[in-house]
């Protein structure tokens, strides 16, 4: 199967980011492909956490995936896996800090997704094979949509935005 990857800089310190992005309960309210959000697992999120996010694909078909986390080294890495049709993805963000003279606010990220995909089944070889190209392209389309929103997500809950402190600044 293929591997996607893709990264966007963020203007955000990591510890935003991983706040954001790790609110299960928050995520249908800023992912424009989540539909709902189900958290199977109580408490907070971290190795063994599982839940259920509903999501329209840019085609208009809707699915249900469900998610376990694999590795948290929070405010830097969550690694998730999930099984879809014959397959069992592995997806990878990774929150790295950008270090550098100038910076705009507190501080600017690299966030990077990488998602890999196993055959679990011998119909998940055929289907890789006749629509492999077309689901890696979908899959970015979708992966770079969501690193898009994380950032609008993080930059409308900055404290300028709320009338926090740094909005006297």
């Amino acid at each position: 199967m293929a591997t996607v990857a893709v990264t966007r800089v963020v203007d955000a310190p990591a510890d935003e980011l991983w706040r954001v992005f790790t609110d299960l309960p928050g995520r249908a309210g800023w992912l424009s492909t989540v539909t709902g959000i189900e958290v199977l697992t109580p408490g907070p999120l971290r190795v063994g956490s599982t839940w259920r996010e509903g999501h329209r694909l840019p085609d208009g078909t809707e699915l249900a995936e469900e998610f376990r986390v694999e590795e948290a080294v929070p405010p830097h890495r969550l690694t998730v896996t999930s099984a879809g049709i014959g397959v069992e993805y592995r997806t990878a963000y990774t929150f790295t800090p950008i270090e550098g003279r100038r910076r705009r606010r507190a501080g600017r990220t690299a966030v990077s997704v990488v998602q890999e995909g196993s055959v679990t089944a011998p119909y998940g070889r055929l289907l890789a094979l006749v629509f492999g190209g077309l689901a890696a392209r979908t899959v970015e389309g979708v992966l770079r949509r969501d690193l898009a929103d994380l950032a609008a997500a993080v930059a409308a809950d900055a404290p300028e935005h709320r009338g926090g402190p740094a909005a006297a600044a």
